[in-house]
């Protein structure tokens, strides 16, 4: 069964929509130098507490250091760090050693086949692979919600030589997230714009995107 990530949720009642419809985790983003969805720390952290289990909440954060990762999490204390910029400081190991019990995804930004190769590197390290249409590149920081699809096929590679299981995001909605799925194989698919409407979540294509997931 393919798992449904809801991202970018900005309030309480939106959490407890994508959940009504069956969301297996939600994504909640913290400070970001671009993109939409980003919430106050405060906001994160009384979402994540008030989301049953078995529903993961993912912070989605943009710090690149071990401790700032850490610190973060601290704050808002989710169930799993989703950490959408390389890291550059400290190692994926003084993450776990801090917080031993907090699932690690890391993003990777699908550019090129250099994307494959940093993938699959980092996959030996990490619970979860998240494979996103941005630009870390850019003079501002493009790490997400950008709304664009990318090249699934060096997704699927991606998929095939990965250790960890791998979601899918970018650009995808309910038209063509099946021919995604079909195209990548992936463990899970992540969606903020496919499902909202000005900005907000709209129920009519939140039904439409799990229709043709399921």
């Amino acid at each position: 069964m393919i798992r449904i990530k809801i991202c970018c949720i900005s309030s309480l009642a939106e959490a407890q929509t994508a959940i009504s419809f069956g969301a297996d985790a939600i994504g909640l983003v913290g400070k970001m130098p671009s993109g939409q969805g980003v919430i106050t720390d405060d906001l994160i952290c009384s979402i994540a507490k008030s989301v049953p289990p078995p529903v993961a909440t993912f912070l989605l954060t943009s710090e690149t250091s071990s401790v700032g990762i850490v610190s973060h999490h601290r704050k808002v204390n989710t169930s799993t760090i989703q950490i959408v910029d390389a890291l550059k400081l400290g190692s994926y190991r003084n993450i776990r050693e801090q917080l031993p019990n907090v699932k690690i995804v890391q993003v990777i930004h699908v550019i090129d086949e250099r994307s494959v190769d940093e993938a699959v590197q980092i996959s030996e390290q990490i619970d979860a692979l998240l494979l996103d249409s941005g630009n870390p590149n850019l003079a501002v920081k493009e790490l997400g919600g950008t709304g664009r699809t990318h090249n699934w096929s060096l997704s699927r590679k991606i998929v095939e030589q990965s250790k960890v299981p791998v979601f899918l995001a970018g650009g995808l909605n309910a038209e063509n997230v099946r021919e995604a799925i079909e195209t990548v194989q992936p463990f899970g698919v992540d969606v903020c714009s496919g499902v909202r409407t000005d900005c907000k979540l709209d129920e009519w294509k939140l039904e439409a995107f799990f229709k043709a997931v399921l």
